[in-house]
């Protein structure tokens, strides 16, 4: 039976991306099952893959884009015995999420809860799990403890947004002026970066503070240079948490760089009583799924029951068929979003 899927023959723009018609459908080997997808996610990170300037997937080409997904569990390989067919699961998948049908290790997917709209469902396994983990796996975050967010009305940050309203945390986001109002929205104080200096109005913010000003964790997809700019903000004992490089993925870093960001994140953690016991780390959520995958499971469930629950709230703009996945990839490019777009196979 013929199917669709987009694949990527070249690295580029948006116009890289290009809806195939598939004559047979698969069969998963040993391990594995072969999924119906019914929602996948879109995002920046998918267009650093597009682009190949993503550290953790360089080829080879061709390939079909698409980090995370949900859907229906259609057949299992040999071996499989703790998945069933028709059970609707999910999956961080980082490319092959943008097609009808996809076979994927069984290991990794974690069952979706009846009752969850699959849309939603579908920002959970990078964006949710990306904003949980920091929130919850470097520091132990008491109710009241101040959060910094750079690039607060995107997909991580508007998890990390909504995560830390539940936890009882005070958030800072930062973001351009047409998403203040999503930023505020999640109850944070929103700052735009173009206008204001967002270290000076974070310490501004926090001047009360008897411990001195700045806050407790910041998080950072920027990267490079900038590291240095959220470091600024933390107070003393804060912890500065990276996750990206986004002006090297958009080419406007080099990738030394984006390097020495990274060697300066390792400097502030190693020599943190330099520092005002100020230190940082680097998250990267495949790194983390690959040496803790019991941890990685259990986050996404617990992450699951907290949206049936309706206690997250996943900001979807807009759901799409695939052949509209070029012009998707040319709005995240644009930037300024304020939510994630799904593609609905």
């Amino acid at each position: 039976m013929p199917w669709q899927q987009v694949r990527i023959s070249r690295f580029g723009g948006p116009e890289v991306l290009q809806l195939a018609v598939e004559r047979s459908i698969p069969d998963p080997g040993p391990g594995e099952v072969r999924i119906k997808v019914v929602a996948a996610g879109t995002g920046f990170t998918d267009t650093m893959i597009r682009r190949g300037r993503y550290p953790d997937f360089k080829g080879p080409l061709p390939f079909t884009p698409g980090y995370e997904i949900v859907g229906m569990v259609e057949k299992r390989g040999p071996g499989v015995t703790t998945l069933h067919e028709g059970e609707m699961i999910a999956d961080l998948c980082v490319i092959g999420g943008y097609a009808q049908y996809a076979i994927r290790p069984a290991r990794f997917l974690v069952p979706v809860p009846d009752g969850v709209d699959a849309a939603e469902a579908a920002c959970i396994p990078l964006a949710y799990l990306t904003a949980f983990q920091m929130l919850t796996r470097y520091r132990e975050l008491k109710p009241g403890a101040i959060i910094l967010v750079v690039g607060a009305s995107g997909t991580v940050g508007t998890a990390l947004l909504d995560l830390a309203r539940h936890l009882g945390l005070r958030a800072i986001g930062t973001c351009s002026a047409p998403n203040l109002a999503v930023v505020e929205r999640y109850g944070a104080a929103a700052i735009d970066y173009h206008a204001d200096d967002f270290v000076t109005c974070v310490r501004r913010l926090t001047a009360e503070r008897s411990g001195g000003a700045g806050v407790d964790i910041v998080f950072d997809a920027i990267g490079g240079a900038h590291f240095g700019r959220s470091f600024a903000c933390l107070a003393p004992g804060g912890l500065l948490v990276g996750y990206g490089s986004q002006t090297m993925a958009v080419g406007r870093e080099s990738l030394i760089a984006a390097g020495l960001g990274l060697a300066r994140l390792k400097l502030w953690r190693a020599f943190s009583s330099f520092f005002g016991r100020r230190s940082a780390v680097f998250y990267s959520i495949t790194a983390r799924r690959t040496s803790q995958p019991q941890e990685f499971k259990a986050d996404m469930a617990t992450l699951f029951q907290l949206l049936r629950a309706g206690v997250l709230h996943p900001v979807v703009i807009e759901r799409l068929p695939l052949t509209a996945a070029s012009e998707v990839h040319v709005r995240i490019d644009r930037g300024g979003l304020g939510g994630k777009i799904v593609l609905l196979p």
